[in-house]
């Protein structure tokens, strides 16, 4: 007889989440949480490349003799740009947690923005700012080609 409920509640369980519309608050809360984890992370990540990028720790050439300034100098370029990209896309990665945060406020989060099916909850702990499910990554993906 408890076979039966459990399988009965698994079943229901199942079904809800097949139609389920959004995501519940607990659920939004359990989000909300990954992401201001990780947003704290990239936060404090891209602060490091910022000080690296404008080299508040003093380690430059100035004290350096003119024929190794030159490489040096070629590769602070290179370097700096690299940090440069880094930055940038980890400012991007803020600004897309930052929006899911705001998608859970306005509890439209882990709603694909194609289908309107429910995302995953692996790939939302994967990827938390994700707005496509794979089925409309795929799709868009295979649209490129």
């Amino acid at each position: 007889m408890a076979k039966a409920k459990t399988t009965a509640k698994t079943k229901a369980t199942s079904a809800k989440a097949a139609g389920q519309l959004r995501y519940s608050d607990d659920e939004l809360d359990e989000f909300r949480d990954l992401i201001q984890k990780k947003l704290d992370k990239a936060k404090k990540e891209l602060e490091i490349l910022t000080d690296a990028f404008s080299h508040k720790d003093g380690n430059n050439t100035d004290d350096t003799s003119p024929t190794f300034k030159l490489m040096e100098d070629g590769a602070e370029i290179t370097s700096k740009e690299e940090i440069g990209q880094l930055a940038a896309r980890q400012k991007k990665f803020i600004e897309n947690l930052e929006l899911a945060l705001l998608r859970i406020q306005n509890k439209t989060y882990g709603i694909c923005r194609v289908t309107g099916k429910l995302i995953p909850k692996e790939r939302l702990r994967a990827v938390p700012h994700a707005t496509l499910s794979m089925e409309a990554k795929l799709q868009q993906n295979s649209n490129k080609d």
